[in-house]
C-alpha cells in the first residue's frame, strides 16, 4: 500500500496517493491481493461462461494487505495473472487466515 501511495503521489502530485490509493485497491483489487498473497492452494479448474479455449484456475490464496490479513479465492488464468476474485474475508491474524486457505473448497 506505501508503495501504491507513494507511486501516485509522484504520478499526481503531493496528496494524492492518500486519496487515490482506496480506488485504485478498490479497481485492481484481485491482482493486488494476488501479488499480496504468502500462501495458495489449487482449488480446481474454472470454466469461464464466454471463454471456449481459455484454461482458468480457482486458488485459494491468504496474505496480508495494508496491514490486514485476508483469505481470498481468485481466478486465475494459465500466465498465473489473476483474473478475477470471486471473494474475500479479512482476519485478525495469519493463522485465521491460514485456517480459512486450508477449509476452503
Amino acid at each position: 500500500m506505501a508503495a501504491l501511495k507513494a507511486g501516485l503521489e509522484i504520478e499526481f502530485g503531493h496528496g494524492a496517493g492518500e486519496a487515490l490509493a482506496p480506488q485504485f485497491l478498490a479497481a485492481e483489487e484481485a491482482d493486488f491481493r494476488w501479488d499480496a498473497r504468502v500462501e495458495e492452494r489449487w482449488l480446481g479448474g474454472y470454466e469461464a461462461w464466454d471463454e471456449e479455449d481459455v484454461m482458468l484456475d480457482r486458488i485459494a490464496i491468504c496474505g496480508q494487505l495494508n496491514g490486514e490479513w485476508f483469505m481470498a479465492t481468485v481466478i486465475v488464468d494459465g500466465n498465473g495473472n489473476a483474473q478475477e476474485m470471486l471473494g474475500c474475508r479479512a482476519f485478525e491474524s495469519a493463522s485465521m487466515a491460514h485456517e480459512a486457505l486450508i477449509a476452503a473448497h
